[in-house]
């Protein structure tokens, strides 16, 4: 990893604004709208993560010709291959159940606090106490797994 300058903590600092700007300007910060996206009653948020998407694509396909490194780890750019596999779809049925549950997703959630939100609060704790949680679960069947170590 290279080392991080003072350009590296404004780019980061810039994209998040930039991020929480358009999350709070497109409404994806209002539960109540994602639960209408949800719901398929309202598929404004249908576009407006297209259109992310997209230039998200468009940016990360000129980033990797004209950067040497990825700005936030400062590592190379390289193609990483997820396998699919069971924590993949566990992982997506429960992240699910917990966006369908509270209409609220990552991202959002600290936007939302931005534009005045504050009981979202509480959902960000939830999701700070369930990562810890898969963390410890994850942590506890890894070493299960590793077996006994002896000391011969």
């Amino acid at each position: 990893m290279s080392e991080r300058t003072p350009g590296f903590y404004l780019s980061i600092l810039v994209g998040g604004l930039i991020f929480g700007f358009g999350l709070g300007y497109s409404h994806m910060a209002r539960p109540e709208v994602v639960l209408d996206f949800l719901q398929l009653e309202d598929l404004g948020l249908l576009f407006v993560m297209g259109g992310a998407a997209v230039v998200s694509g468009v940016v990360f396909a000129l980033a990797t010709n004209f950067l040497e490194d990825a700005p936030l780890t400062g590592e190379q750019y390289v193609r990483r291959v997820k396998s699919f596999d069971r924590n993949v779809v566990v992982g997506g049925v429960v992240f699910g159940a917990g966006w369908g549950l509270s209409g609220i997703c990552p991202g959002a959630a600290y936007a939302s606090v931005g534009i005045g939100n504050w009981p979202i609060l509480w959902a960000v704790a939830g999701m700070f106490i369930g990562a810890y949680a898969q963390g410890r679960l994850r942590s506890r069947l890894t070493d299960a797994n590793a077996g006994p170590t002896t000391a011969d």
